[in-house]
């Protein structure tokens, strides 16, 4: 997951770029910013939601419980207080937590954070919060 600036036709392609393998099929509702992904070697499969008579959580499940959790999660736990500035690390956070829902041994995931913690750069001060000018 990424924040991406708006919906646009300009937005969208470069974040399927980066985050798709080029050749998979790209499920999409239909959106005329999608029109691009052929030409990027994606393959798209739109599935138009107003067509299909069916509300988007029967449509699309899983984008629709990903999307609802989110929203659940940033406005309970975060209090609708996630600033634009920091959330790339909200989505990191709420996709790892999301990953590892059902996980068998979640008392590794303290042994995986400080595995981490070891084999990452250090990060200054300046890199982690934002500016204040």
């Amino acid at each position: 997951m990424a924040s991406v600036p708006d919906a646009s036709g300009r937005s969208l392609p470069p974040f399927v770029g980066s985050a798709v393998t080029p050749g998979s099929v790209v499920l999409t509702d239909g959106w005329p910013s999608h029109a691009r992904l052929p030409e990027l070697r994606y393959v798209p499969s739109a599935t138009g939601l107003r067509a299909s008579g069916d509300p988007a959580q029967v449509v699309m499940p899983r984008v629709h419980r990903v999307s609802s959790l989110l929203k659940r999660w940033l406005l309970g736990t975060h209090q609708g207080a996630a600033g634009r500035e920091h959330l790339d690390d909200y989505l990191n956070e709420f996709t790892l937590r999301f990953n590892r829902r059902s996980a068998r041994h979640r008392g590794l995931l303290f042994y995986r954070l400080l595995e981490q913690a070891v084999v990452t750069e250090p990060a200054p001060y300046g890199t982690l919060i934002a500016s204040t000018r």
